[in-house]
């Protein structure tokens, strides 16, 4: 996937009537589980989200409202955080 393919894509809480990325921001693309395909602005992760994740919450996900898809880094400073899987 090219740049201009990537930032075509939709951004996992962004508002439904601006979902797309916002110039001077970084982005995951999330890849598995619920949210598979979104973008997560990662701008403002601090040191231990960039190594082991986010739980992100999402009614779509195995425990429904309340639930929260895990999602991690593929690499090290990757661009696509895979899914570990859901948590209540």
């Amino acid at each position: 996937m090219d740049e201009t393919e990537f930032m075509r894509g939709r951004v996992y809480g962004a508002d439904h009537d601006d979902p797309g990325p916002r110039e001077g921001r970084r982005y995951a693309e999330l890849s598995g589980g619920p949210l598979d395909g979104l973008l997560l602005d990662v701008t403002d992760h601090g040191p231990a989200e960039r190594r082991h994740g986010v739980g992100l919450p999402t009614e779509i996900g195995r425990y429904g409202p309340g639930g929260r898809a895990v999602y991690a880094p593929r690499a090290a400073g990757g661009r696509v955080y895979e899914w570990r899987g859901d948590v209540p």
